[in-house]
């Protein structure tokens, strides 16, 4: 069975990253972008991090310019924005596709194990994906769900 160990992916300062490595702890994986109605979500997705974190749960930010061309940064630019403007210090990666031909697999993946509105494929910016410490995934979430929303299924999914 797939799991988020089967999947690599670039940190946003060039390493590769294994998300296997992630095994064991519960991490949501969003799709990111700096210039959308929805970025201020960064600082909930930090305050999620800086809650959980110590109890095992990661936030995995993947900056993605696929929607409105709201993320035209390159990856430092992106780096940069999200430590000065949120004081980001959750990992991100270097940008990705999330939908078509050219989607990261991961997303692919997600997008199999969890549809959403439009089907396979991710709506827009900020799409949510909760995955328990066993690398599968638990729950999607829409880009207008708020992070401190989602507190409670973390809560569960750490508790399991």
């Amino acid at each position: 069975m797939t799991s988020l160990q089967d999947f690599s992916a670039t940190s946003i300062d060039g390493r590769p990253v294994d998300l296997g490595d992630y095994l064991g702890q519960v991490v949501l994986v969003v799709n990111t972008a700096s210039k959308c109605g929805f970025t201020p979500q960064y600082q909930g997705l930090q305050q999620l991090h800086d809650q959980y974190s110590a109890r095992g749960f990661a936030v995995l930010g993947f900056p993605c310019d696929q929607f409105g061309h709201q993320e035209p940064g390159d990856d430092a630019e992106i780096a940069g924005f999200c430590e000065r403007n949120f004081g980001v210090t959750f990992p991100l990666f270097s940008k990705i596709e999330v939908n078509g031909d050219g989607a990261h697999p991961l997303f692919a993946w997600l997008r199999k194990e969890k549809s959403g509105l439009l089907g396979g494929k991710i709506k827009w910016n900020f799409t949510k994906f909760l995955l328990g410490k066993d690398g599968q995934v638990i729950g999607r979430y829409s880009p207008t769900t708020k992070p401190e929303k989602i507190a409670s299924d973390i809560e569960k999914a750490l508790a399991a």
